[in-house]
This record gives C-alpha cells, sequence and structure tokens, in this order.
C-alpha cells in the first residue's frame, strides 16, 4: 500500500519516548500518524535513550502502515540539534518542531534536515515538516510559517501552551480557544496546507467525542492526540459515515438533476442546494472513497 497522503492523515498521536507501556499501545493502536514525542513528554534525563530507539520505531510503525514521525525541542534549545540528527538516522516521514513563532525556525529546520538527507545518502527533500503553533505570536503568523518551505505539508494547533501563553482558563468544553482554532484554520486553508487540530487533554470519551465534532463542523480533517483510547473515536468522527455518504448522493444527484433540467440550483428537504453545497458533496464522496483505501 502506498505512504497515506497528508490529506488523509485523520489521527496524530503524540507518545512519550521514554514509556514502553504507551509505546507499544500507539503500536497497536490504528492511529494514522505516531509522534514520537521527544520535547514535554520525555524528561531531559531519557532523551537520549529515546533516540536511541527511533530508528527501530519508525520501521515498526510504517511496517504496520503508518505515518512514522517526531517532535523534536526547539532547535534554540541543547536538545534541538542533537535531537535532529540522531532521529533522522531512522529516516523519519515527518519532523515536528514546537514552540514555532517565526518563519526562520522552519527555514532552520528545513536547511539542517536538507543537510543530514544529504549525509545519510536519503532522497533530497524526502522528510516533510510540520511546525507547531503553540504561541500567539505564532497564531499571527501561520500563513507565513506555512508558506516557509515547500517541506510543510501540514501544521498543528496546540492546546495547553497556547491557552497558557493566552492567559486562558482551560475547560474541556474548549471556548477559550474557539477563535484560535477558527483563525488557525483559515490561515491554513489559505495557505492550502493540512490543519491539525489541537488535542482534547480530558480522558473522556464523550468529551472527545464532541471536540472533534466541533473540529470537524469547522473544517478540519486532521486531530492531534495525546490519549491512545482516543484514537477510535476521532478516526469514527473524521471518517464520513455510510449515512454520509449516502446523503451526498443524493445531494450530488438532486444537483447535476437540476443543471440536466437547466436550473442552476435545486431544492432538496427543504434546502437550497447550490454550486458550493454540491462540491462539498463531491468531496465527501471522493474523501470517504480514499480513505476506504486505507482501511
Amino acid at each position: 500500500m502506498s505512504k497515506r497522503p497528508p490529506e488523509l492523515r485523520r489521527t496524530w498521536l503524540f507518545v512519550g519516548g521514554a514509556d514502553d507501556g504507551e509505546l507499544a499501545a500507539a503500536t497497536n493502536s490504528r492511529a494514522d500518524v505516531i509522534a514520537l514525542e521527544l520535547e514535554d513528554f520525555t524528561p531531559p534525563t531519557r532523551r537520549a535513550e529515546a533516540r536511541a530507539k527511533a530508528a527501530r520505531l519508525f520501521d515498526t510503525w510504517r511496517a504496520a502502515g503508518k505515518i512514522a514521525a517526531v517532535r523534536i525541542n526547539p532547535l534554540e534549545t541543547d536538545d534541538g540539534l542533537p535531537d535532529l540528527s540522531a532521529v533522522m538516522e531512522g529516516r523519519p516521514d515527518v519532523v515536528m518542531l514546537p514552540k514555532v513563532a517565526e518563519p526562520h525556525q522552519v527555514e532552520r529546520l528545513d536547511a539542517r534536515v536538507s543537510h543530514l538527507e544529504r549525509d545519510l545518502d536519503l532522497a533530497a527533500g524526502s522528510t516533510e515538516l510540520v511546525p507547531n503553533i503553540e504561541l500567539a505570536r505564532g497564531l499571527m503568523q501561520t500563513y507565513d510559517i506555512c508558506r516557509s518551505s515547500p517541506r510543510v505539508t501540514a501544521c498543528l494547533v496546540a492546546s495547553e501552551d497556547m491557552a497558557a501563553d493566552l492567559g486562558a482558563e482551560r475547560g474541556p468544553d474548549g471556548i477559550e480557544l474557539n477563535y484560535v482554532r477558527e483563525r488557525f484554520l483559515l490561515e491554513c486553508v489559505a495557505a492550502r496546507t493540512v490543519a491539525i487540530d489541537c488535542p482534547y487533554t480530558w480522558t473522556d470519551a464523550e468529551g472527545v467525542e464532541r471536540d472533534t465534532r466541533h473540529a470537524c463542523r469547522l473544517g478540519f480533517k486532521a486531530k492531534s492526540l495525546v490519549n491512545t483510547a482516543h484514537v477510535d473515536i476521532i478516526n469514527g468522527v473524521l471518517t464520513p459515515s455510510t449515512e454520509d455518504a449516502a446523503q451526498a448522493e443524493r445531494v450530488v444527484a438532486a444537483f447535476e438533476a437540476a443543471q440536466a433540467a437547466g436550473d442552476g440550483r435545486a431544492e432538496l428537504d427543504g434546502s437550497l442546494v447550490e454550486w458550493p453545497i454540491y462540491l462539498n458533496a463531491k468531496r465527501l464522496l471522493e474523501r470517504a472513497g480514499a480513505l476506504a483505501g486505507y482501511e
């Protein structure tokens, strides 16, 4: 099977590099992407140990049909460059960079990755980059950050660090991040970059389903997560259901029949179906078919 393309990566699961139990659970999950998290989830004293596991983990995840990702520490820190140099030997599909606030941070990462690809005899340009927007300054520059390197295939917005930077009070309903998520999505869409929604950091199943449905309503097609138990819930919400596909087929049929009859729009179930609604229905059916090829 071919490598799952960025637009079909629904779940981005972060797992600490020092937690063997969580690493095993993540490997056995149905997450589309697993990210070896070397920053917040791995204590500084165990980062060297986690780096040493990277190549084996990446191979295991790829063999299971997953995208193998890693989140290194910021390059400005003592661990950033050692993280990157070590994990690149394992050929990660994606390198994620936290705390991105300026385009030049991605440009620096791009240059370093290019150098390592040459040194390690890897295919030039084969490593994707995914900046993580975790600060207000980064949010205000998301479009430019997404456009700062051709390696950037997706961008992720954080929850806890962003809320802390804003001085916001966190709650399971996530209302304090409503504008952040909407602004982030708009900038990513404008940059033609996949937008990855922030994680739901509570443990309840009902809450993560509600939060994911809200993200889906906004337009997100991908979501990050920190709890392996949430993978199937998020995948389920972000995969068009049989009912969704059936309704989309009705919309397409009604609109095309109206067009054939010389009318520019159709009426279906008391709602007017115009060109944008028709295109959305076509996209949903295309996405459903594409995702089915990876199940």
